[in-house]
């Protein structure tokens, strides 16, 4: 369970750091952090501040399609925020194109990390995912389409308020998905292995 619960916050910790970057860079952000980007344009809030009243607001869509947050959950809607002003608030200014383009890619293989991280521990999906879990659940449409929705509308809907849409955006669409499947392998727990070595009768391994 320890490990567990520093794999989740470490997680959570590195994923608000990977959006501060993504933010930082300029080069365009993922559909969702485009949309907090516009709203915090619009009502002069912090990046960080949106995506804490955001994660909340969505977290409210669970009620009528029944899912049940957990831990990672609730910890998910509070950390991101509070980190992602954290860093970008520490972060020196960036001149040049080049070393934007490193703290871009910097950003997307640091998030594919924090994603396998969080995920991994258990705890339960981000406000975001769950929506997408749970808008399944309840319509029976294939989670891919209902993941394109999604994204495309609050995409829009960000550009539309002024959030940041460039090459970045493009970047993470095509590289977050192939690279968090090789990430969430290295920290996914198996349940079904840690109980094999807590009823081993030879060795009597302690379950970590």
């Amino acid at each position: 369970m320890v490990q567990r619960l520093l794999q989740l916050y470490c997680g959570l910790v590195l994923y608000g750091v990977s959006t501060a970057l993504f933010v930082h860079a300029g080069l365009g952000a993922d559909p969702w952090d485009v949309f907090h980007l516009g709203v915090a344009r619009i009502f002069t809030l912090s990046f960080g501040s949106v995506m804490i009243i955001v994660g909340v607001l969505v977290l409210l869509l669970w009620i009528p399609l029944r899912q049940r947050p957990g831990l990672g959950t609730v910890s998910n809607v509070l950390v991101l925020g509070l980190v992602a002003d954290a860093t970008l608030a520490m972060l020196p200014p960036l001149v040049s194109l080049p070393a934007r383009g490193l703290v871009l890619i910097a950003a997307v293989v640091l998030n594919a990390l924090a994603t396998g991280m969080y995920i991994g521990a258990g705890f339960g999906p981000g406000p975001r995912d769950g929506l997408m879990t749970g808008l399944h659940a309840r319509t029976g449409w294939p989670l891919r389409r209902i993941r394109t929705l999604i994204e495309l509308s609050v995409l829009l809907s960000g550009w539309m308020m002024g959030g940041a849409v460039g090459v970045g955006t493009l970047v993470y669409a095509l590289a977050i998905g192939p690279l968090i499947q090789l990430c969430l392998p290295w920290f996914q727990q198996r349940p079904q292995a840690l109980r094999a070595r807590a009823e081993d009768p030879v060795n009597k391994l302690p379950v970590e």
